[in-house]
């Protein structure tokens, strides 16, 4: 990720104009893409490409995907939950990477994607064909995929408006006292930090996370997580702040990977949104994996 304060040059300039000069080896068309997902942001606020710049903002650019050769095909086993001629629902299995990035250049979901099906929507680039939303490498569970561009372009709006609707599991540190609760945090870039994300409530974006408890154990908790928002590491960072970070998670929390260190205990289970063609709701859950549950038997 690079960030750019605005100058006196820049100043006035329309967004997209000014990322022209800043992005000069970089296509129109990725820095189009780039700004509609939201991974160019101006003074950590997502800006129209004709948005006028002021002397000091700050604009922070996410890393283009590698472009050092095509997106090769690769035989990875997806666990497939369902198939149409618009979408796939896929179980991702925790230690996958989504797409491709700086130093995931292959052996991602998209790779295995690609190798399964030619017929994958084109709105996010070659580096991410089908990719309508992510998840953290770490964490398993349930990602649409659309298998073309007016499936993706409706499920994307899906997203923006909060129809389209994710469950997670996640255990947490602690023993939570509530039997639910509502997390309404504004999220943005950590300020010292600025590969994590953290809770902004001066120039963060919206950030909502409502949880209720499932289980609890001596010194942890198995609770479910609703997002009304999809905010980068959400979960993650929400049930930090509130003093109960995730088990595993290496980035956020204190104290929470003596019990386990392989990543963040965070499960998609659940997903639900509109068909794009049907127009009808759709639903669909999965279980827990193996390594969820044998930790959560050794805690009973």
């Amino acid at each position: 990720m690079k960030e750019i304060k605005a100058n006196k040059e820049l100043a006035g300039l329309r967004l997209d104009k000014a990322l022209s000069l800043i992005l000069e080896d970089v296509s129109r068309s990725k820095v189009q893409s780039h700004l509609e997902n939201g991974l160019i942001l101006v003074n950590q606020k997502k800006e129209k490409p004709s948005y006028k710049l002021s002397d000091g903002d700050v604009i922070t650019i996410e890393d283009f995907p590698s472009e050092v050769s095509d997106l090769n095909p690769e035989d990875i086993p997806l666990d497939i939950v369902y198939e149409d001629d618009d979408l796939i629902v896929v179980n991702k299995p925790k230690g996958l990477v989504v797409h491709p990035g700086a130093g995931n250049e292959e052996h991602t979901l998209a790779n295995a994607l690609k190798f399964h099906s030619d017929n994958l929507s084109t709105l996010n680039g070659e580096f991410r064909p089908g990719i309508v939303h992510r998840i953290d490498k770490d964490t398993a569970g349930l990602l649409i995929v659309a298998k073309n561009d007016a499936a993706h372009a409706f499920l994307s709006n899906q997203l923006a408006d909060h129809t389209l609707g994710r469950k997670y599991y996640a255990l947490v540190l602690g023993v939570i006292p509530e039997n639910e609760g509502k997390i309404i945090a504004p999220i943005g870039r950590d300020q010292k930090f600025r590969q994590k994300m953290a809770v902004d409530l001066l120039r963060g974006k919206e950030a909502e996370t409502n949880f209720k408890v499932i289980e609890r154990f001596k010194e942890s908790t198995l609770v479910e997580c609703a997002l009304k928002t999809g905010r980068t590491h959400q979960i993650r960072v929400h049930m930090a702040y509130i003093g109960y970070p995730v088990i595993g998670d290496p980035i956020y929390g204190k104290g929470n990977r003596k019990m386990y260190d392989e990543g963040q205990l965070l499960f998609a289970h659940e997903i639900h949104f509109i068909h794009p063609k049907t127009k009808k709701e759709m639903t669909f859950s999965v279980d827990l994996p193996d390594y969820f549950k044998e930790i959560l038997q050794k805690l009973r």
